[in-house]
């Protein structure tokens, strides 16, 4: 039902398939009706793929389920290997699928393929999207990997990174500059662009970059038990996380870092002249728990926000989350409830919204700027140009995104505010045209609607209205709702500028 409206995250055979799409030589057999073929949409509209993922469906129907739907699977799993001969086989059920019961595991098993399958046991009713993909890759390395001996020069392995991910393909480059200027060579990035042969020499670098826990930690913890090696536990977005970054990893290899290329231009912006007006800015953060948790560091320490809200919407990421989220003295706010994050903005009014798509269209509705940092994302986040959120350039690249949607913001509150300037009114023509500039016709007057709020029904007369929109946009959400409250308490029935001003003085105090 879900699915039908917003969510965050899909169900866990999304994951899988994110997994499989962005892995070479492998295919998944997904025991699944038509309606569940959707997913294909998400990688060639709003990832712009130009081929399909590498999926084939049962697709079986109503009239099936009185008859042998295991055939319908086993017969998609040969005419999969014979179309496609991919390397490795993934095999699995979508949530309508694990209703009826088939075991898609037992059934690839009993049809002697010439390649390594692996069953992916997804409960799709208990756990979502990141789970899937992070359970897949998991079962992946833990199929195909071997011992072998570490490589003669220091190299790492990139784990996490997947299809359908926000801004992973941007991300994997800018890490591999980054751990190359180390003197650190990428051994395998995982996932992404990896192929079954690949997996298989996972084991010989000498430690894993892990690059999205969400995606990858159960892939690294499997690695550090069976070869002892270790992994990353510091996600480098941020330029005091590249540095903790970038002394974990010498801390990890033993090796000398200085030469390390960690300049990002982030600092010099936040402390232009200019920026200052960012200083205390109130901002809520919310999104996955990896992209949240580092967008409150860099908003803090970095660029001078104020944050008052903070949370994610995949549960596995609770604990730290609330842990972290308790060094800002804030409560964490853990929901998929796309409609309690809403509320949960509204109370808190800020200034502006770090968040996902759908914070996005929240901030849109309550008329509060919103910046990306986290999937779930539509097509604008997927740009051509090269735009990474680790490394020094993601730094910069931060900064940028974050903070244009407050400059845009101010200046559309300016031209508001100088609207009836006889220079800058919609009639006006360019100014060194003045003379040919034409002339205000004479239109009817309309006069302006009173604005009733629906919560308490009290009625906002013009001219306080009009009175309120001259408050800069960050802050008049929080305005009326402040004056709304104060006419209520007062037994006002109707809200003059005398009354918004005497709500102004009454909350100063």
């Amino acid at each position: 039902m879900k699915l039908s409206v917003w969510t965050y995250e899909g169900p866990p055979h999304v994951g899988a398939i994110r997994v499989a799409t962005g892995m070479e030589k492998v295919h998944l057999v997904l025991h699944a009706p038509q309606g569940d073929t959707y997913a294909d949409l998400l990688f060639t509209m709003i990832e712009r793929r130009n081929h399909r993922p590498p999926v084939t469906y049962t697709t079986f129907q109503a009239r099936d389920l009185g008859s042998d739907t295991a055939s319908l699977f086993k017969k998609a799993c040969i005419e999969a290997y014979e179309r496609f001969k991919p390397e490795l086989l993934l095999v699995g059920a979508s949530c309508t699928a694990e209703l009826i019961q088939d075991d898609p595991g037992g059934l690839a098993e009993t049809l002697g393929l010439p390649v390594p399958v692996v069953a992916l046991e997804l409960p799709s009713y208990q756990r979502k999207e990141n789970f899937g993909a992070d359970e897949t890759f998991f079962q992946i390395v833990k199929t195909l990997s071997r011992p072998l001996e570490r490589t003669s020069e220091i190299t790492c392995n990139l784990i996490g990174p997947t299809a359908l991910g926000f801004r992973h393909r941007d991300d994997v480059l800018e890490m591999t500059k980054l751990l190359n200027s180390m003197g650190i060579t990428v051994n395998v990035c995982a996932p992404y662009g990896a192929t079954p042969k690949d997996i298989e020499l996972i084991s010989q670098a000498h430690f894993n970059v892990l690059m999205y826990p969400e995606t990858g930690e159960m892939a690294c913890r499997y690695l550090e038990r069976t070869y002892s090696q270790p992994f990353t536990k510091t996600v480098p977005i941020g330029v005091g996380a590249i540095s903790d970054f970038v002394k974990e990893v010498s801390e990890i290899v033993e090796i000398n870092t200085s030469d390390a290329n960690t300049y990002s231009q982030l600092p010099w912006y936040s402390a232009s002249v200019d920026s200052t007006y960012l200083t205390s800015k109130r901002v809520f953060i919310f999104g996955d728990g990896t992209h949240a948790m580092t967008a409150a560091r860099i908003a803090r320490d970095e660029i001078g926000f104020e944050v008052v809200g903070l949370g994610c919407f995949n549960r596995e990421m609770a604990r730290p989350m609330r842990k972290f989220a308790a060094t800002f003295g804030l409560d964490a706010l853990v929901s998929d409830d796309y409609l309690e994050v809403e509320k949960h903005i509204q109370a808190i009014a800020p200034e502006l919204i770090l968040g996902t798509q759908m914070e996005r269209h929240i901030g849109k509705r309550l008329g509060i700027p919103c910046a990306v940092i986290s999937a779930p994302v539509h097509v604008q986040d997927f740009p051509a140009r090269y735009s990474p959120q680790m490394g020094p350039e993601g730094a910069n690249v931060i900064f940028d995104t974050w903070v244009h949607p407050l400059v845009m913001g101010l200046e559309e509150h300016l031209l508001t505010m100088f609207r009836e300037d006889f220079e800058f009114h919609d009639e006006a023509g360019p100014s060194h045209h003045a003379a040919h500039s034409p002339e205000k016709k004479n239109q009817p007057q309309v006069a302006e609607a009173d604005e009733v709020s629906s919560e308490n029904k009290i009625i906002w007369l013009t001219d306080a209205e009009k009175e309120l929109k001259k408050i800069p946009f960050f802050v008049r959400g929080k305005a009326r709702k402040n004056t709304e409250k104060y006419a209520e308490n007062n037994g006002f029935s109707e809200i003059s500028i005398e009354t918004l001003y005497e709500a102004k003085a009454h909350y100063a105090r």
